[in-house]
């Protein structure tokens, strides 16, 4: 589920869509583990001129409307037990947008490749993001689970460092 988010961040920047963030939604099924793609998004920012348009939020803005409904909540059977909850798979871990768009998402599983060092590596400034941003998170009901295919998601941010606009540096 990692690698398709990763392939989306380096599409996007191989074929010149956007910059170097790849994101996947999942509904997985509680009880058999089975999971299916909901929606992805990858960053859109430059060429759409638009600040918000990173790959999380475009893909929780696809995954909300296909669904028509503004929560990506678990859903429950008639008893009330879990059946499905959505998972977010995102190539970076997210910037302070992104992970306040995860927590309000109602997702309650965020996986994440590179770091937020690889990302301000090669000059992003993915603001006020702290380690008790994830204990937040996690107190929330969200699992997080961080460095998942981190070199190959890594790897994308460097090419892109090399031949794309840094459109957030300070």
């Amino acid at each position: 589920m990692m690698a398709l988010a990763v392939e989306l961040s380096a599409r996007n920047v191989a074929e010149k869509t956007g910059g170097p963030f790849g994101c996947a939604i999942y509904k997985r099924n509680i009880e058999t583990g089975c999971a299916e793609l909901v929606s992805v998004g990858m960053n859109r920012v430059v060429p759409l001129h638009n600040s918000t348009l990173h790959g999380e939020t475009v893909a929780i803005q696809m995954a909300q409307r296909k669904l028509r409904n503004f929560a990506l909540s678990p859903e429950e059977d008639e008893g009330g037990e879990r059946r499905f909850q959505y998972e977010l798979f995102t190539s970076c871990e997210p910037c302070a947008m992104c992970l306040g768009a995860t927590l309000w998402s109602g997702v309650t599983r965020l996986v994440c490749g590179a770091t937020k060092a690889d990302a301000s590596a090669i000059g992003f400034d993915e603001g006020p993001v702290f380690e008790e941003s994830y204990t937040h998170l996690e107190e929330a009901g969200i699992e997080v689970k961080r460095q998942v295919l981190r070199k190959e998601a890594a790897a994308v941010l460097e090419n892109y460092g090399k031949i794309g606009v840094i459109y957030n540096a300070r």
